[in-house]
């Protein structure tokens, strides 16, 4: 078999040595929960013809899913000294660049006109502000990450080099 030429994968855990400098998990909001109920709810008008124990328990079934889905589906941002995680994606903080904040009209057109198709995403329709991490590795054609975060302003701050050092 032919050798790979990538190299090596870089964990998405961090090390135990590794101090953790930020993390986040981006969970639905409340009215997304409400709208998975009341989808599971049309459980109950599709099965209640048959019986309302059916009815019920489609709900009961429905919501169980998607509420499966929505967990297994949130992301998490994770800073460590060594690395910055967001979603699946994962690259070393020397590579990693500035990271600038943004919120309102400003997020819209981040996530909206002024996006790079290069640029990798992990947006959160129930998220408004986003961060914008520059990527500064000359071997990686995507030029930054968009992030949404709850905390746009604590997430830039540690990104900031003088971070990498606590």
């Amino acid at each position: 078999m032919p050798e790979s030429s990538s190299a090596a994968p870089v964990p998405n855990t961090p090390s135990a040595e590794a101090a953790v400098v930020y993390r986040e998990k981006l969970w639905p909001n409340a009215w997304i929960w409400i709208i998975a109920a009341g989808i599971s709810g049309a459980g109950i008008l599709v099965f209640a013809p048959i019986s309302a124990a059916a009815g019920y328990t489609a709900a009961v079934v429905l919501f169980t899913i998607i509420a499966v889905l929505l967990i297994l589906s949130t992301p998490t941002i994770l800073v460590t000294e060594n690395t910055l995680t967001v979603g699946r994606a994962t690259i070393e903080r020397r590579f990693v660049g500035a990271a600038q904040p943004f919120r309102g009209e400003e997020a819209t057109a981040e996530r909206g006109t002024r996006l790079n198709g290069l640029a990798y995403l992990c947006i959160r329709g129930w998220i408004d502000p986003v961060v914008k991490i520059g990527i500064t590795d000359p071997s990686d054609p995507t030029p930054y990450w968009l992030a949404s975060t709850r905390h746009p302003d604590r997430l830039a701050a540690a990104l900031q080099p003088s971070q990498s050092l606590q």
